[in-house]
């Protein structure tokens, strides 16, 4: 049995934002809703999507938990409040999903960069003491912008090139997992997420210059998630190297940027093309190093070490790597010097 959730409508190119009124009238989005946006965000679009939608503005500043339950106790106090809209990067996105599924409310989806995958997909990270990824419900519509998105900072849009070039090794470790434990693999799934990181490779160069083609891959990954049931297609063993960073380090890079790094590693050890995937991120402008990221090279190893147990995941790690092994690995690699 397989639970397939996919969102309803999806808009995406230059003024995608002014048809938010007439999607959310299609979607019977109805009644009174919260945008959910942060200072900067609200500048770019999350006021003029509160003025299309005649909704209150919420503004995060703080931590992603403590939000969640300031939002969540806010739509308590009103219970005309029928929807929720996310306008922003990741964290927004994740925080909206998030709202979503503990008030049991449909959400919009609208980013304002294409830094990784969630702003299709039913998964969501939410960074506290501990980054939790919750399995939630995918957006009812989402509203991608390419005008506004083509103006995000440079290195969000590198980031989520990386984070789609990331798929590459979570396809290959879900291979793995179905043929040495048996576990389910969804062909179509895993093409799909395969698909969308081959294209972002060969078509790196491009990217500057046409967002739409991240956006597009964004979107196939995030819908490769629905059909899978699950974030095995598009997260795997960089992934789990990406959240141990997250909790060891005092100051982690990016998501897209951690995962693009562990791809490169991740590769290797599956005998991949591991140098296609480095070239591909230095063309698209992703960190290929520890120190591009401005991360220790000791953080790097010790999150190699600690990777395969972070998580209940079958991948290329299986039992788990030496700090010796680890540490040549990233040289081998140039990931460490």
């Amino acid at each position: 049995m397989k639970d397939i959730e996919l969102p309803r409508k999806v808009v995406t190119g230059d003024g995608a934002i002014d048809l938010i009124p007439d999607l959310a009238d299609e979607l019977r989005l109805w009644g009174e809703s919260i945008v959910i946006s942060d200072p900067t965000t609200k500048e770019i679009a999350g006021e003029k999507v509160r003025e299309y939608l005649k909704s209150t503005l919420y503004l995060v500043e703080g931590p992603a938990d403590e939000e969640v339950e300031k939002i969540l106790a806010e739509i308590k106090k009103n219970s005309s409040i029928k929807y929720v809209a996310g306008v922003g990067g990741g964290k927004i996105i994740d925080i909206t999903k998030v709202v979503a599924l503990k008030a049991k409310l449909p959400f919009l989806s609208i980013p304002t960069a294409a830094s990784h995958d969630g702003m299709a997909s039913p998964q969501a990270s939410i960074k506290g003491k501990v980054p939790t990824s919750i399995k939630a419900h995918c957006p009812i519509g989402v509203v991608a912008d390419t005008a506004i998105i083509s103006k995000a900072p440079p290195r969000l849009t590198a980031a989520g090139c990386a984070d789609a070039i990331s798929n590459y090794t979570a396809v290959l470790d879900w291979k793995l997992a179905s043929k040495e434990k048996g576990e389910y693999y969804g062909d179509y799934a895993s093409v799909l997420a395969m698909l969308s990181a081959e294209i972002i490779i060969h078509k790196a160069e491009e990217i500057k210059n046409n967002v739409s083609i991240l956006v597009e891959s964004l979107i196939s990954s995030g819908v490769a998630i629905g059909i899978a049931g699950s974030s095995r297609p598009c997260s795997g063993s960089e992934h789990s190297f990406s959240h141990v960073l997250d909790i060891i380090c005092p100051t982690p890079a990016l998501h897209g940027e951690q995962c693009g790094v562990g791809t490169i590693m991740m590769a290797y050890l599956h005998k991949a093309e591991w140098e296609l995937i480095r070239d591909a991120l230095k063309k698209v402008g992703a960190p290929t190093t520890a120190k591009e990221m401005g991360i220790e090279d000791k953080y790097i190893v010790e999150a190699l070490v600690k990777a395969n147990s972070i998580r209940d995941r079958y991948t290329i790690l299986r039992g788990g790597l030496t700090a010796e092994e680890a540490k040549k690995l990233a040289k081998d690699t140039g990931v460490i010097e």
